[in-house]
């Protein structure tokens, strides 16, 4: 190789060019044989310092060499540039960029694009503060009439674009602006090229910085919107997808700049939707559910729904040359292809409350027009409900009445709009759904697996309300039929059918839940034949049917007539499988859940089960350091599945898992578990030391300090809000540990509370799950060592009081009411500031059930009522107690009645502007709740208009009075909220 040195001085050897260009050939063609050996020639080469620079040789001016082999070169060092330019001295860049410049405007289209790559790669991992001459050059070639160097131009701006568009919009040293500023007014006048590459690249870089909006794009939005209805009719399809795109976004984050032209632009989506290319109009499609989920005026497109809804049922129906169609012809004996395999994901555990949206498993696995179609009118449904029904249904109707063979498509169509409109359009359908289901049953037997397969799919979505007509005669019947139509289907001989039929019978489950156990044993049947019969595919979904019926029955399934049905096939599958098999994964995930629903049943096949995970961990553990020691290449998710296994095992078995615990290593690799770097086996590890704190925490005990380190630091992680269900995790183990250990928590506690506080006090970006873990952990803490954390309550009492106020009854939350209720008694003061949020918190309880939390939560506010006992009334507290509202004070009377069980309050308002009276209170009797609402408003003639609900309606009150006293009696108030609008009221 030849040596460094300045760029311009570097020299290709011969015979070190000869044996590359070589190597690049064979590699275009390889032999199974020799593909190792020149990966391995190719490797030792790339040790050498100016590897690279051979390579940027080869791409850019190697004479006699093909473009394929040149290209070669140019895709290799773009790869090795993502591991080598960081370290790679200033000399051999310096080279490399000089070489790729002239490449932009090479007559060879392969060249430019590649050369565009390779720029856009320095681009990536450098910026382009440190190559000034590739601005100057890119401008240079789109100023110039060149064609070849203009589209070589556009073409690495646009990847660029793609890849890293905010490197373009931020301020580079020596130049005096932004990049953005000089590309877009040229991007804009690309537009009208002659060519359909330049006007295609420049649309699509502009689409780019819809989202970002530059200063440069907002000011030009004028002619950015005249570019793209110029462009609208283009000849080129890439064009007119860009320019749909780019309505789609503009509706999406900048709706406001169309709405002059939104009557057009609605016109034009009408249009192209019926594009004779599919994908434009698959974008065009994509416009209309952009449209309802930006929450725009339904009115603006109220008045073309007539037109839109026929076009979208249209393009539902299958069109001949769709691939599913002979996929759905596959013989379901047929073994999958490794390619019809597709990754699946396993969720790490989370413990807590989490917003997840429930994602319909459509059985069209690529997003197409079809799918996009029937997206659409799913939107359109739920902001339009009802009303589309008149326009839809006869269209409908018409296509489920439709004979004859070449009809199937249309019928299938119109099965999937019922599914599509299930949601949206219930209350217009609900009067007609026992027909609709009865249309439907049937369906499912039907001739064509793509009709069986949709029926199955558009019955799930009505799982909710067939569920609820079990309540009488005729709906029980239907859901039997429906449930047995699902069954059948669950063995049909077609893949695509045993696929929508397994996951339309898992969404009836979840819904179903104990209605299912009286049909137990022919569902475990059923799912059982369908373990022995599917393919590997169709496999996993079986595994995640009898996960969830698991779920749905729990402990129902522990009896023996069933254990027998379900567990041997299972059991013989596990005994089959590899530890390195990735087919083990959903049968983990499946064992999770009905270890858990088995509870200590489940013990008669748990040390097999537990000692397989542990050896799997360790094993992956080995596989991490030294994959050939191992014998297998590194899986994390092995890790994650198995630590999931055992927190399931651990939560299903409670103290009974002790004895495996006690007789393994797993605290050891636990605790390296909890230190991995890969985020989500540190969230399934954290999960599992809070299952194990909870029911044999004494196993942690040796390694306790470690374990509470490295939780501690997951709360101060730099990255929380990319992490932040690890943060969840660790905080809930914490809060677990610290109600097991106590006073061993000392070391920590204020290390803890100090990032439990940050959290309460900056919640933005957090999920909900965290801050109440947080705020339950913080209690938790405070429970254990109120001492130690009771004098620094006073800043965080009010956020902290406002998350306790969130948390929903449970014994969680009585933990964390127990250390509020420590504190205030160590420091009383510490709350006098808050009070009025503490009240608020206390009075989001609707019943503290145990008597002993009750009388603590009686002596703290009585403890506050006998030092100012006129600080109760509303007027003393906005001074005493810092209330700034009444609607802040009733808090306090809501605690105190809820403690008390009696109320007197006594307010001056000054506000006359406001003509309403409205007061609920929520009583509680012995075993019940009793919810009474009383309003007093403004008018001239009194109604009782529900059966809770009085309205006084009176004539001619400036002033009020409401004196309201609940006597001393044992009940308690859920809620007791007013808007009090009167020139006086006592």
């Amino acid at each position: 190789m030849a040596s460094g040195g300045e760029a311009a001085a570097w020299v290709p050897q011969e015979e070190g060019l000869r044996e590359i260009c070589g190597l690049l050939q064979q590699q275009m063609a390889p032999t199974a044989d020799d593909m190792s050996a020149v990966w391995q020639k190719l490797e030792h080469y790339s040790q050498f310092p100016d590897f690279n620079n051979y390579l940027a040789f080869i791409f850019a001016r190697a004479e006699g060499i093909s473009v394929e082999v040149r290209q070669a070169a140019g895709l290799l060092l773009k790869n090795n540039l993502r591991s080598a330019l960081k370290t790679m001295p200033p000399a051999n860049q310096q080279y490399i960029k000089l070489e790729l410049l002239p490449c932009v405007g090479a007559a060879d289209k392969q060249i430019r694009s590649t050369a565009g790559t390779i720029i856009s790669t320095f681009v990536q991992i450098g910026g382009v503060a440190e190559w000034p001459e590739l601005l100057h050059a890119l401008v240079k070639c789109l100023d110039s009439n060149d064609v070849n160097h203009m589209e070589g131009a556009m073409d690495a701006l646009s990847k660029i674009c793609e890849d890293v568009p905010q490197v373009l919009d931020s301020d580079i040293s020596g130049l005096s602006e932004r990049p953005i500023n000089v590309f877009v007014p040229r991007f804009l006048q690309l537009f009208q090229s002659p060519h359909a590459t330049l006007r295609k690249l420049a649309l699509g870089s502009v689409n780019q910085y819809v989202m970002l909006m530059p200063t440069v794009l907002s000011v030009s939005m004028d002619k950015y919107l005249q570019g793209l209805f110029l462009l609208a009719n283009d000849p080129t399809p890439e064009v007119r997808k860009l320019v749909c795109a780019a309505f789609v976004q503009l509706i999406e984050v900048r709706s406001t700049v169309l709405e002059p032209h939104l009557r057009n632009v609605i016109e034009y989506m009408l249009v192209v939707n019926k594009d004779q290319d599919d994908e434009v109009a698959l974008e065009a499609c994509e416009f209309w559910s952009a449209y309802c989920e930006a929450e725009l005026p339904p009115e603006n497109l109220r008045e073309f729904l007539p037109r839109l809804l026929p076009i979208l049922l249209s393009n539902m129906a299958y069109s001949d040359d769709d691939e599913s169609i002979v996929e759905a012809e596959e013989d379901g004996s047929l073994p999958d292809r490794e390619q019809d395999l597709k990754p699946r994901f396993h969720a790490s555990r989370f413990h807590g409350s989490e917003d997840v949206e429930d994602e319909d498993d459509d059985i069209v696995n690529v997003w197409n027009l079809r799918k996009c179609s029937a997206a659409a009118l799913d939107f359109i449904s739920n902001v339009f409900g009802d009303e589309i029904l008149p326009t839809l249904m006869p269209i409908v109707q018409a296509k489920l009445s439709a004979t004859g063979d070449e009809a199937w498509k249309d019928r299938e169509a119109a099965v999937l709009a019922f599914g599509a409109i299930g949601e949206g359009c219930i209350n217009g359908l609900y009067p007609h759904l026992s027909e609709i289901i009865a249309f439907l049953v049937p369906l499912l037997d039907d001739k064509y697996p793509l009709i069986r397969s949709i029926s199955c799919w558009t019955l799930s979505r009505f799982s909710k309300y067939i569920v609820q007509g079990t309540a009488h005669r005729e709906g029980h019947d239907q859901f039997d039929k429906v449930l047995t139509g699902f069954l059948r289907r669950l063995l049909d001989d077609n893949k695509r059918v045993q696929e929508a039929a397994c996951s339309a019978f898992a969404t009836l489950e979840e819904e179903a839940a104990e209605e299912l156990v009286p049909r137990l044993d022919v569902i475990l049947q059923h799912l059982m034949c369908a373990f022995g019969k599917y393919q590997r595919r169709n496999l996993r979904i079986v595994y995640d049917a009898i996960g969830t019926l698991a779920d749905a029955v729990g402990g129902e399934l522990n009896q023996p007539k069933y254990l027998e049905i379900l567990m041997p096939p299972l059991i013989t599958k596990w005994q089959q499988l590899s530890n390195s098999d990735k087919d083990l994964f959903p049968l983990l995930e499946c064992f999770t859940s009905i270890a858990q629903a088995l509870g200590t049943g489940f013990l008669q096949f748990a040390q097999p089960v537990y000692q397989r995970c542990i050896s799997i961990i360790q094993t992956q553990q080995l596989a991490k350091a030294d994959p050939i020691s191992a014998g297998s290449p590194y899986d994390k998710e092995f890790i994650v599945c198995c630590l999931d296994l055992l927190s399931g095992l651990t939560e299903g078995l409670g103290p009974g898992i002790e004895s495996l615990v006690s007789q393994s290593n797993l605290r050891d690799l636990l605790l390296q578990c909890c230190m991995d770097d890969a985020y989500d086996v540190r969230q399934s590890a954290f999960a599992l030391l809070g299952d194990l704190a909870r029911v044999c925490p004494v196993h942690l005990h040796p390694r306790l300090a470690e374990f509470l380190d490295v939780s501690a630091k997951q709360l101060n992680s730099p990255k929380l809000k990319e992490t932040v269900s690890v943060a969840n995790n660790a905080c809930w183990a914490i809060g677990e540990l610290a109600i097991k250990v106590r006073k061993e928590m000392s070391p920590v506690v204020l290390t803890v509370v100090s990032a439990l506080v940050l959290i309460l006090q900056h919640p933005e970006g957090l999920n909900k799950s965290l801050i109440e873990n947080t705020a339950i952990t913080l209690g938790r803490l405070a429970w254990v060592c109120p001492e130690l954390v009771s004098p620094h309550m006073e800043h965080f009492m009010q956020s902290w009081c406002i998350a306790l106020s969130m948390i929903r009854d449970d014994i969680e939350k009585e933990d964390a009411f127990r250390g509020l209720c420590a504190m205030v008694r160590a420091n009383p003061s510490g709350a006098l500031n808050s009070l009025v949020f503490m009240c608020k918190a206390i009075a989001s309880w609707h019943e503290i059930r145990s008597e002993d939390l009750h009388n603590e939560v009686c002596q703290v506010l009585h403890g506050y009522k006998q030092v100012n006992a006129q600080g109760w009334s509303m007027g003393t507290m906005h001074v005493r107690f810092g209330a700034t509202c009444e609607g802040q004070a009733t808090e306090v009377s809501t605690a105190m009645i809820l403690v008390f069980g009696e109320f007197s309050l006594y307010a001056v308002l000054q506000d006359s502007q406001c003509h309403s009276c409205h007061l609920v209170c929520c009583f509680l009797g012995t075993n019940y709740w009793r919810h009474f609402q009383l309003g007093m408003r403004l008018g001239d003639e009194f109604q009782h208009l529900s059966y809770w609900t009085l309205k006084f309606n009176t004539s001619g009150l400036e002033s009020c009075s409401i004196v309201v006293f609940i006597g001393k009696l044992v009940f308690y108030t859920r809620m007791c909220l007013f808007e009090l609008g009167y020139t006086s009221c006592k």
